[in-house]
């Protein structure tokens, strides 16, 4: 177009890419089969210029699948070649390395022409229950075994679907319905973005989006310089000790802001583990500009440009570098441990900026069930294949109390049951909080959950553990408490690991409790009001209340005795 428009134009069109990007996010939701999505939001939407830069998140999504497929478009794009990219084409890929981290994140990537000319491109990522292989854990020793690989490719070539590859996915997969389906729902949301954007570029008489690009990237950029620039000019090193497989792994991280740009060096970080716990650097990436946006500038909006200003690096095949073809499987537990591994950093530098740690990564896992082979069974047990997201609970933060049962850095939704019941023969006994399990403190850690479950008679299931925090629970900050730890066993007592596959037999029930988050500052500090106040709720039990906060007989007779009156404490 020649007319110049205001800024104030501008900034109408960014809200509406920003609105357009939501609607696209929340129509994955809608149409996605996968209980992953629907029900726990573990999906990404962005849209991008015609050079693959992100101008714009879906709300809706989690940071690691958002952050990565920034990354990702540019590879769509020289690996599909300009010179083939065509309207009416959809691209598709799993690639851990120009995806989002492993193989069982889908991308699809769908440009967007306008009067003929290429205008831009939609993306979105989605989780799918099952993509052949070990299926989704840490088992696996190289990626070759994690499942079926689908490298960057046309899924869609000027209209018309690859039904090859299609046939191929439906031979891999455990699920074919679902995935397929999950494929469809993809490349439809991407659909609807598309038609937003063209309804939006028509109204403001636009021809490309060289304009409204040129303004969000210019505006993010200088306004994340600024935050940058306002910032002691330091260095300060960040580390953690965490579960790993079998052995324990060592986060660390140095940290310094250098006037204009933030750097975070992962040198002195564990080597790649022999199991599928290790991150591709896209996702380390992801998730350590997540956490020093959410400290340094969080309410500037998300794009290339914001983003651009964080550099991340790590030594090539350290277990926040993996390279090919290192398994990746469960690369979110310790993709979710690196946020508290850089505020244990930042904490140095900016004190009372950054909560306590939390739980970390989703206390996910995943049950295969199938007819048990002990005894016959009966007519109706059936294969099935269920994931269920959970959390634990999140860190103190400076001035309030962590959340609990929230993923933090993940923001993925705790699955309800009916959700989860609804799709396979799996029965889940209890789903409460876990009392106690949040860290002492002038603010205390968020509470994990308590979690029992088994199968429908006549089955039995493989449950494939993806926990952490068991042996490492999360540290206070400035003096506050840890969180309770992670277990996990049978009903009968019999010993279960934080990670891998088990085997649970007919009529056994596992038995679980997620990682509370820790408590900031002193415990001595905590509001009185606020300790009968956690009492009253169930949140502490009687004995925490008199031998960690220091409550008297008295006080905690008065407030269990209003607590039963259904009065406030």
């Amino acid at each position: 177009m020649t007319a110049k428009l205001s800024k104030v134009v501008y900034q109408v069109m960014w809200n509406r890419l920003i609105s357009i990007v939501e609607e696209q996010a929340q129509a994955l939701v809608r149409t996605a089969f996968s209980t992953s999505v629907r029900e726990a939001g573990d999906l990404s939407a962005g849209v991008y210029n015609a050079e693959g830069q992100m101008l714009a998140q879906a709300v809706t999504g989690t940071p690691g699948h958002v952050n990565a497929m920034a990354d990702a478009v540019p590879h769509f794009i020289r690996r599909i070649g300009r010179e083939n990219i065509h309207d009416g084409d959809v691209y598709i890929t799993n690639d851990p390395w120009e995806g989002t981290g492993h193989l069982h994140d889908i991308t699809v990537c769908t440009p967007s022409f306008h009067q003929g000319q290429l205008a831009g491109f939609f993306a979105c990522t989605a989780h799918i229950v099952d993509i052949g292989g070990r299926g989704f854990g840490a088992d696996a020793n190289s990626v070759y075994e994690e499942g079926l690989y689908i490298p960057i490719m046309k899924l869609i070539d000027k209209g018309t679907v690859d039904a090859t590859l299609i046939r191929i996915i439906r031979g891999n997969v455990r699920e074919p319905d679902q995935l397929v389906g999950d494929v469809y729902a993809l490349a439809t949301c991407n659909e609807i973005g598309h038609r937003r954007l063209i309804g939006m570029m028509e109204e403001f008489d636009l021809s490309d989006l060289s304009g409204i690009s040129d303004f969000i990237l210019t505006n993010s950029r200088e306004a994340t310089l600024a935050r940058i620039a306002a910032l002691p000019h330091l260095t300060a090193e960040g580390s953690m000790t965490i579960d790993g497989y079998d052995r324990p792994i060592d986060l660390k991280v140095k940290v310094s802001f250098h006037g204009d740009h933030v750097m975070c060096d992962w040198e002195g970080t564990s080597g790649l583990d022999k199991k599928g716990i290790n991150v591709p650097l896209v996702y380390t990436k992801a998730y350590a500009c997540y956490a020093l946006k959410c400290a340094i500038a969080p309410e500037i909006p998300n794009n290339a440009a914001s983003l651009e200003p964080f550099r991340i690096t790590a030594p090539a095949n350290s277990i926040v570098n993996a390279v090919h073809p290192a398994p990746v499987a469960l690369r979110h537990v310790i993709g979710h441990m690196v946020p508290d591994t850089i505020y244990d950093a930042l904490d140095k530098i900016l004190p009372g900026t950054v909560p306590a740690e939390g739980a970390g990564c989703l206390c996910n896992f995943q049950v295969s069930l199938r007819p048990r082979t002990d005894a016959p069974a009966p007519a109706g047990a059936v294969r099935s294949e269920v994931l269920t997201f959970n959390s634990g609970g999140s860190g103190a933060r400076p001035t309030l109390d962590g959340m609990s049962a929230t993923a933090f850095p993940s923001g993925v939704m705790t699955m309800p049951v009916e959700a989860t019941e609804q799709v396979g023969p799996v029965i889940i006994w209890r789903k409460e909080l876990r009392p106690d399990s949040g860290g002492a403190g002038r603010y205390r850690g968020g509470l994990g959950q308590f979690m029992e479950v088994g199968a429908r008679e006549g089955h039995e299931f493989d449950i494939s553990a993806m926990f952490d925090r068991v042996n490492h629970p999360a540290r206070g900050r400035r003096g506050g408490l840890e969180g309770a730890p992670t277990t996990i066993a049978q009903d009968n007592g019999a010993a279960m690991k934080g990670k891998g596959k088990q085997f649970v037999p007919h009529g056994r029930k596992v038995m679980m409790a997620f990682p509370g988050g820790a408590g900031y500052g002193a415990v001595s500090q905590r509001d009185r009001a606020a300790i009968r106040r956690d009492l009253a709720l169930g949140y502490i039990t009687e004995g925490t209340a008199r031998t960690v906060y220091g409550l008297t007989e008295v006080e905690i007779f008065e407030v269990m005795a209003a607590a039963r009156k259904g009065e406030t404490a």
